[in-house]
């Protein structure tokens, strides 16, 4: 399941790279070239057309990665492996730093003046 939601995801994500890079950055476009002949066709504009597949796409890649998320179960599982469970206990522990050991401050290193 997890494999075909991503074969899907990738090329939907490809399907928006290039329906992205068709499109002119002022809204000319693909519309631009066929605008003589697409009211002809009786199509208004085939910028609507990539500006409506590009919301559709963005928002599919958003609902199929949500879809992804929640279907794959194998970043937080809970075990009941007994050694597993001590480990974790052992390493969140905090430490005991000795308190034995004498603060010293380090020596403040000598300065050299200068010779006139």
């Amino acid at each position: 399941m997890y494999l075909v939601l991503l074969i899907i995801t990738i090329i939907a994500c490809v399907l928006l790279g290039l329906i992205v890079l068709i499109q002119n950055p002022k809204g000319g476009g693909l519309a631009s070239n066929f605008s003589g002949s697409s009211q002809l066709m009786g199509v208004q504009k085939t910028g609507d057309f990539l500006e409506k597949g590009t919301w559709v796409l963005a928002i599919g890649i958003m609902v199929l990665s949500l879809i992804m998320n929640v279907t794959l179960k194998g970043g937080a599982q809970k075990s009941d492996d007994p050694q597993l469970m001590e480990q974790i206990k052992k390493a969140s522990k905090p430490t005991a730093t000795p308190s034995t050991a004498p603060l010293s401050v380090p020596a403040a290193p000598a300065q050299n003046t200068p010779k006139k």
